[in-house]
């Protein structure tokens, strides 16, 4: 692989999210949140398994001490609140809830999300009709059993990413008329971010932000959905570098692989003519030059 893109998987995931490299099994997680299904690619098979999940699942994160078990055990931010997915080796999912939500109004769900580097989950909940544009999305934690928000005020929070000594936390909101990534001063004690400031306005920006992820280097690396590219940023903001992906719509990206210097980037497969981009839905695979960093476990 190189940092031209190659294909991985051709998934054909609707929206396909949440990538996280597994180094025990050395296998690639990810979820495809329309298609309720839970995925994971091995690299010493070259196949992919899948498990159904019984709501969307915005994010997903690898429960810490689930290592002995043969698929490992995911803590998953749902629609209707936060669980434990155990995949079973005949292919079914076994489901503890360890806490449930109040949404503000129907028809939402957890998005983007991800753990600190104390292993704490945070994650955002968004209008599932973008088309409405409602700002009722909140970016919540998960300390314990007790998930408590900490943000308001999102239409689509997307971009969860936090700095190699966990102080800086990124956060954007992807929607058309936003389009703005946030860094954030995080409490590293608390788990709290604070001092919000714009990070990158992705406005005149290829793409809008979506998913992110950081490297060894302290640089952010966003997808730039609808403008198939998949973006790094140095640690003050500053536009380093552009790498293509053959679809419009990347979706989010993770750092994995033996050396952690492969980048996966999931994709969205939209409705309609997709002759121009038939691989939408895939999963994608390059070696930037870079090296990432080891996803903490949860610790719920």
């Amino acid at each position: 692989m190189s940092d031209q893109a190659e294909l991985l998987l051709d998934a054909r995931n609707g929206v396909g999210e949440s990538p996280v490299w597994d180094a025990a099994r050395q296998c690639l997680w990810w979820v495809d949140i329309p298609g309720k299904q839970l995925w994971c690619w091995s690299v010493a098979s070259g196949r992919a398994l899948q498990w159904p999940t019984p709501e969307q699942t915005g994010c997903i994160a690898l429960a810490a001490g689930s290592e002995a078990l043969p698929h490992g055990q995911w803590i998953a931010a749902m629609e209707t609140g936060v669980a434990r997915l155990t995949p079973q080796t005949d292919g079914t999912v076994d489901c503890a809830w360890i806490t449930r939500i109040d949404q503000p109004e129907a028809g939402m769900r957890f998005n983007d999300g991800r753990c600190d580097r104390q292993g704490r989950l945070r994650a955002g909940t968004m209008v599932m009709d973008m088309s409405l544009a409602r700002a009722s999305g909140s970016l919540y934690g998960l300390d314990g059993t007790r998930l408590h928000e900490l943000l308001d005020g999102f239409i689509t929070p997307n971009g969860m990413a936090f700095s190699p000594d966990g102080r800086t936390m990124y956060l954007s909101d992807s929607h058309p008329d936003v389009q703005t990534v946030w860094a954030f001063d995080y409490d590293t004690g608390t788990g709290t971010p604070h001092d919000r400031r714009v990070f990158i306005d992705f406005k005149p920006l290829p793409g809008r932000p979506d998913g992110a992820a950081v490297d060894a280097d302290g640089c952010y690396w966003i997808c730039g959905n609808d403008a198939g590219l998949v973006h790094r940023f140095t640690p003050d903001g500053r536009l380093d570098r552009s790498l293509p992906v053959p679809v419009k719509k990347p979706a989010m990206c993770a750092f994995g692989g033996a050396g952690l210097d492969t980048l996966f980037v999931t994709s969205i497969r939209p409705g309609g003519d997709l002759t121009d981009q038939p691989l939408a839905g895939g999963v994608f695979a390059l070696r930037p030059g870079v090296r990432g960093l080891d996803e903490p476990r949860c610790v719920p």
